[in-house]
């Protein structure tokens, strides 16, 4: 079927660009437009749709501060309901239906994970964290490259079987009741987009949780710095 092809549109300095990205670059288009033209007819709409993304992200990260996961994970959140409901535009295919796109998103989570790890805990704190027991730490690995390649395939399938849905339905019966799958597919939109941000919310936060023997540790010695403090200022 013509949706699940993706045909190269035309040559960028001689790298094919293919259907994907000309989409992933109008959803990028509408998203910039939507957000200057909400900030200058109703600015208290965004903070409102920004309190609800951190809402959602508070939910299953568990961090005093959220601030440096709120601009990755919120990105995740807004790019990938765009990109899943562009489907309904006619003519038009979510740049998510294309395995491509995906894997990218899967991939990008893949790297934050580590990333933040490793910004919180220090490399030898998160390695050790991560390779602790030993004999545990080829099924570590293992899990982080099925899980990645799980947050892929659970968005392209989905994405894709609803945009196949819509397809055969509106060829069918032209009228009407496209309308009504055009809702289901905002709403899908909607869903999968809280889905893939929660699961990489959650992985990011395995990754920065502190175990609590480790807190405690890292309090006692802290405790013991400020209390031999103390006692060299002692007169």
């Amino acid at each position: 079927m013509e949706i699940t092809e993706h045909p190269i549109v035309f040559y960028l300095l001689g790298i094919p660009v293919r259907d994907t990205v000309v989409y992933t670059w109008l959803v990028m288009v509408i998203i910039i437009l939507g957000v200057i033209l909400i900030e200058k007819i109703k600015p208290n709409l965004l903070a409102t749709l920004l309190d609800a993304i951190i809402g959602v992200i508070s939910s299953v990260l568990d961090e005093e501060n959220l601030n440096p996961y709120i601009p990755i994970l919120g990105s995740f959140m807004v790019f990938i309901f765009f990109s899943s409901a562009a489907s309904i535009i006619p003519g038009v295919k979510s740049p998510t239906s294309d395995i491509n796109t995906t894997i990218a998103l899967a991939l990008i989570v893949f790297l934050a994970v580590h990333y933040y790890g490793i910004r919180k805990k220090g490399f030898l704190g998160y390695l050790k964290e991560f390779a602790t027991p030993i004999f545990l730490f080829p099924l570590e690995i293992i899990s982080q490259f099925s899980r990645t390649i799980s947050l892929a395939l659970r968005l392209f399938g989905n994405i894709l079987g609803g945009d196949l849905i819509f397809a055969i339905v509106l060829s069918i019966i032209p009228m009407f009741v496209p309308v009504a799958v055009a809702g289901l597919g905002l709403f899908t939109g909607i869903l999968q987009a809280y889905v893939f941000t929660i699961l990489a919310s959650l992985y990011i936060g395995s990754a920065v949780a502190i175990h609590k023997e480790e807190s405690s540790k890292k309090e006692s010695k802290k405790q013991i710095k400020e209390k031999r403090k103390e006692l060299v200022n002692e007169p």
